[in-house]
């Protein structure tokens, strides 16, 4: 039976790309961006495809999607919350309007497709369930020089993950995977990339020729990261977190790797705040 997948942000770079992996396995896709016009996909028929205009930051807009995807096709089986865009340059020069627009996007807009996509996978189709994957950054886990703002809207993206994923009965059978990519030549580092202005302090940095001279370079293909996402979603029982790129699996084992020494470095000071004669209870942040 063909699964039915919703992806976001489909105009350019994994979006696109995932969304022309679904429909090359047979799979359907509901292919949304802000202007649904501007998805071309091959391949595409009435009875595989249904492209959706979808703005993250407009909550009738993505209930209507959601709407229409189960006027169409019955179910949805996998969300991708893809769409978003990265904010460069030095904290201090940020203004107010692009934080919070940064914000806005990557993570207040994933958290109501977020919740509309439980409600949808819980009590609008049978069976029930469905995966939600959240396309994060190896930016979610690492903070990386001249993306503070955009590391914050990650690592949040990351944290209300993982929470939300303890709080569903397990006879929902809804589950979430955070998708974490490391650089890929997509337009993100390109066209799709906003910049702060310059800040007289930090001459030590530019983030306009950092991400100049790092655009096009990247390790990643975005062929192979849609590949890796979608045997993701295939998957009978896919992680909660799963780096993809060479580049971010590094990374990641380098972090590790220094949590471990730090967190052992400290362990006498950390076990030494308990109250006198307390034995350690359940751990209160996992599944029962």
């Amino acid at each position: 039976m063909p699964r039915v997948f919703l992806i976001t942000g489909c105009s350019t770079g994994f979006g696109r790309e995932y969304a022309q992996q679904v429909l090359d396995r047979g799979d359907r896709v509901v292919a949304t961006a802000r202007d649904p016009d501007k998805i071309p996909l091959q391949n595409a028929t009435p009875d595989n495809h249904l492209a959706l205009r979808l703005d993250v930051t407009d909550p009738e807009s993505v209930r209507a999607a959601f709407a229409s995807a189960l006027s169409k096709f019955g179910r949805v089986d996998v969300v991708v919350n893809n769409a978003g865009y990265g904010l460069a340059g030095c904290f201090e020069a940020y203004t107010d309007g692009q934080v919070r627009r940064q914000m806005e996007i990557n993570f207040f807009g994933l958290i109501d497709v977020t919740r509309e996509a439980m409600r949808v996978m819980r009590d609008c189709q049978s069976p029930p369930g469905g995966l939600i994957q959240q396309v994060t950054s190896i930016g979610g886990q690492r903070g990386v020089p001249l993306f503070s703002v955009y590391c914050a809207s990650k690592w949040a993206v990351e944290g209300f993950t993982e929470a939300v994923s303890l709080e569903v009965k397990p006879e929902w059978n809804i589950r979430f995977t955070c998708v974490e990519p490391g650089g890929f030549r997509t337009d993100w580092a390109g066209r799709s990339m906003q910049f702060a202005d310059t800040h007289p302090a930090y001459d030590h940095m530019n983030a306009m020729e950092r991400m100049a001279a790092r655009h096009g370079n990247q390790a990643g293909d975005p062929v192979k990261g849609a590949k890796a996402m979608y045997e993701l979603a295939s998957m009978k029982d896919p992680p909660l977190r799963c780096v993809i790129g060479s580049d971010a699996y590094a990374a990641i084992m380098n972090k590790l790797e220094q949590y471990e020494q730090n967190y052992k470095k400290y362990e006498t000071l950390s076990n030494s705040t308990d109250v006198d004669g307390h034995k350690p209870a359940p751990n209160p942040y996992t599944s029962s």
